[in-house]
Parts: C-alpha cells; sequence; structure tokens
C-alpha cells in the first residue's frame, strides 16, 4: 500500500465529541482533510454551528450534534444521528472534556465529581455506545484525548488541578484495558497525550506561567495550532493498524525529562 492511501480516510465516518473548538476542532479538521466524513458533537450551540459551517467551508462533509456526554439518552441520539446520516461510525474521538483548577486540599468536591463525571464517565459512556457498534462490525479506531497532566505530576505553578489529572490518567487506564479486550474484534484503542497548547481551556494557566512552561519544554515552546490532527490521522488510518493500547505523548519533549 502506498503512504498516500496509508493516510487516506475516504470512506470512514469519524465522530469527534467536543469538536467545536480547540484542539478538538482541529482534529475534525484534520480527520475531513483526510476524506473522512465527520460528525461533531458539543454542548454549546454559539461554537458548534459556527465550527459546523466553518468545516462545510473547508468543503468538509459534517453534521453537527448537540451533546451532553455524561447523559447517556443524549449520547444516544447523537450516535443513532451520525448512523442515520452516514452510516454507521468507524473513528471515534473522545475529546470532550472540562477542568477546575484548585489545590488539593481545597478542592471542592462537587468540582472534582464535575470534572470526573465529564472527563471520564463521559468518555466512557460515550466509548460504550460506539464500541458495540464497532464490536458488531469488526473494526474501528478509537482515539481518547488524555494529557500529558495524566502522566506525569506536575509543579502547582504550572498547573494545579487534581481532578483534571486524575480523569486523565483514568483515560489513559481505559485506553490501554479496552486496547487489550477489544483486539479480537479489531477495535484499535489509543490515546493523545497533548501538553500545553493555545486553547480556551489553557489561556487562564497560559496567561500567568506560559514562560514557565516553555522554560520546562525541550523544545522551549508550547504547542502550535495544527501540531495535533496529524497524530489524530495517524491513528485513524491505516498507518497505524499495528498500533493498540498506546499513548502518544505530543509533549515538545516535556516526558522525555
Amino acid at each position: 500500500m502506498r503512504v498516500q492511501h496509508l493516510f487516506d480516510l475516504s470512506g470512514r465516518v469519524a465522530l469527534v465529541t467536543g469538536g467545536s473548538r480547540g484542539l478538538g476542532k482541529e482534529i475534525a479538521e484534520g480527520l475531513g482533510e483526510a476524506g473522512a466524513q465527520v460528525v461533531i458533537a458539543a454542548r454549546r450551540e454559539q461554537w458548534l454551528r459556527p465550527a459546523e459551517e466553518e468545516l462545510r467551508a473547508a468543503g468538509i462533509d459534517c453534521l453537527a450534534v448537540g451533546c451532553d456526554i455524561t447523559q447517556p439518552d443524549q449520547v444516544g441520539a447523537c450516535v443513532r444521528a451520525a448512523v442515520a446520516r452516514f452510516g454507521g461510525i468507524d473513528i471515534l474521538v473522545n475529546n470532550a472534556g472540562i477542568s477546575w483548577g484548585a489545590p488539593a486540599v481545597e478542592m471542592p468536591l462537587e468540582k472534582w465529581r464535575q470534572v470526573l463525571e465529564s472527563n471520564l464517565t463521559g468518555t466512557f459512556l460515550v466509548t460504550q455506545t460506539v464500541g458495540r457498534l464497532m464490536i458488531e462490525r469488526r473494526y474501528g479506531k478509537i482515539i481518547n484525548v488524555a494529557s500529558l497532566a495524566g502522566l506525569l505530576g506536575d509543579r502547582p505553578e504550572i498547573l494545579d488541578a487534581i481532578g483534571y489529572s486524575t480523569a486523565k490518567g483514568g483515560i489513559i487506564a481505559l485506553t490501554r484495558d479496552l486496547a487489550v479486550k477489544w483486539a479480537r474484534y479489531n477495535v484499535y484503542v489509543n490515546a493523545i497525550a497533548p501538553a500545553f497548547f493555545p486553547t480556551r481551556m489553557t489561556e487562564a494557566v497560559l496567561g500567568r506561567n506560559q514562560r514557565l512552561v516553555e522554560e520546562s519544554t525541550p523544545l522551549g515552546r508550547i504547542g502550535r495550532p495544527g501540531e495535533i490532527k496529524g497524530v489524530a490521522v495517524f491513528l485513524a488510518a491505516a498507518a497505524s493498524d499495528y498500533i493498540t493500547g498506546q499513548v502518544i505523548a505530543v509533549d515538545g519533549g516535556r516526558s522525555a525529562l
């Protein structure tokens, strides 16, 4: 197979949660550029519809669906809408999530629960629902967006968000375990673990401490727009057909320290 075909997603259908902005939108764009039909799901209409229009303007066959991934009925409706429009789901990108910053000794229990419910339980619910379809079809590529915070501890001056870090660590464990359990069905499960990229979620942290983050990164900078979508396309395409249960850190070398 020629390398162009190894990365070709023509005829594939991708569902990207949290696909209306930030890294999720970039990943949706990349999958669409590689030929996939794309469903983006998010809670907030004010970002979802403009993202859909932007992707369509770029020539991507896109469907936007409102969905709170912590609600099983909404997850089911989203998946049914994707199947009704495109006939199935070949690629799932679990990107949706939230964060809340506070020292561990001050973390409100309500915020801890909200972060784990959205980031970890929500990822499980979508994976469970889509996974049933993939197992039935004997094919699927699942890409979980974890975080470097799920692999490494950070100085509190850089990041102090214990619920977020814990949830992302859980996503990594979910990735590895499901990769083993679902390999027999030809369902691949991998994860991307980004460090800091300029997104709405990170703007407050970077506003305070970008210089400190860059000083602790071997490449000496934060991530740039466009540096995630290529990794996602690789994990969604035939190029990664002998890779499952892996976590790819996109972190400028921080995890190598």
